[in-house]
């Protein structure tokens, strides 16, 4: 039996819905949210990714100040204009689009944005309030994909969960997340010995790594829900996922597509946390 697909651009919808509504009573009380974005360069993946989260607020009432800037901006520049934004009451959420050139320290950056502001939720004041199980704004992937197990109905409780990545953006905010559910969770990377052993286990698995189509029929436990987080662009263009989605999707309970999975979720948890960020100057 074929797994249940989650769909992430029709469940990214409804959230953007409600948001809408909670943006209308901020704005009828005097404090429309709003998001300044800061791009730097040229890159067309961000660009477009820019688009799309441009998008999103104005469906959704969210005000967007777009700050666009050559490649060749320095360091010291681009710290300014996250100071500008930082002290701009308009301005609920701040969101420096990576990648940013090699010249820019990124870290650096981010770690400059107000922890209010900090609507991708990378500030590490932020992510220790994750850790504590107190968080205000939480990055967007992850909270995302916790939102599609919820409302697809994935039993999380009791569960176990294994997370393919440790990164600080996504791997490891998932794997707190999951515990803050009450899973049992497992982290893989690189290094872990005989992965395909560890995620047949997982009553739910999550992957974060970034290599296409890895994550094979055989690796995955009969009924297991799939969240594809990793998003790869094969030679011809196309976009895939780090599951090979046609085959798993045999063997899943439920599973997520690249694209219209997680990538949808993304965004929406962006305008999620401007809108949080804008309720709490609010009060």
């Amino acid at each position: 039996m074929s797994a249940i697909i989650i769909d992430g651009s029709a469940i990214a919808k409804q959230v953007l819905a409600e948001q809408k509504i909670l943006a209308g009573r901020l704005t009828a009380g005097g404090h429309t949210p709003g998001l300044a974005v800061l791009l730097v360069g040229d890159d067309p993946a961000s660009a477009i990714y820019v688009r799309s989260k441009e998008r999103a607020c104005r469906e959704a009432g969210v005000l967007t100040f777009d700050t666009r800037l050559s490649a060749d901006t320095s360091e010291n520049e681009l710290l300014k204009r996250v100071d500008a934004m930082n002290s701009d009451p308009r301005v609920h959420g701040i969101l420096v689009q990576l990648p940013l050139p090699r010249h820019i320290n990124a870290v650096k950056v981010l770690q400059r944005i107000a922890v209010e502001k900090d609507v991708d939720g990378f500030n590490w004041r932020n992510l220790g309030a994750l850790l504590d199980g107190h968080p205000a704004l939480a990055p967007c992937t992850p909270s995302g994909s916790m939102i599609l197990l919820e409302r697809a109905g994935v039993p999380i409780a009791g569960r176990h969960a294994v997370v393919l990545g440790r990164s600080s953006i996504v791997g490891k905010p998932a794997a707190l997340m999951l515990l803050e559910r009450n899973a049992t969770v497992t982290v893989c990377h690189s290094r872990t010995a005989d992965l395909a052993a560890m995620t047949r286990q997982a009553d739910i698995l999550l992957s974060a790594i970034g290599r296409p189509r890895m994550i094979t029929a055989d690796m995955i436990k009969p009924g297991a829900a799939v969240i594809d987080i990793g998003i790869n662009r094969l030679p011809d263009g196309k976009l895939c996922g780090d599951v090979d989605f046609d085959v798993v999707r045999q063997k899943a309970g439920w599973i997520t597509p690249v694209p219209g999975g997680v990538g949808p979720m993304t965004v929406a948890m962006v305008i999620a946390n401007v809108i949080s960020a804008a309720g709490s100057t609010a009060t």
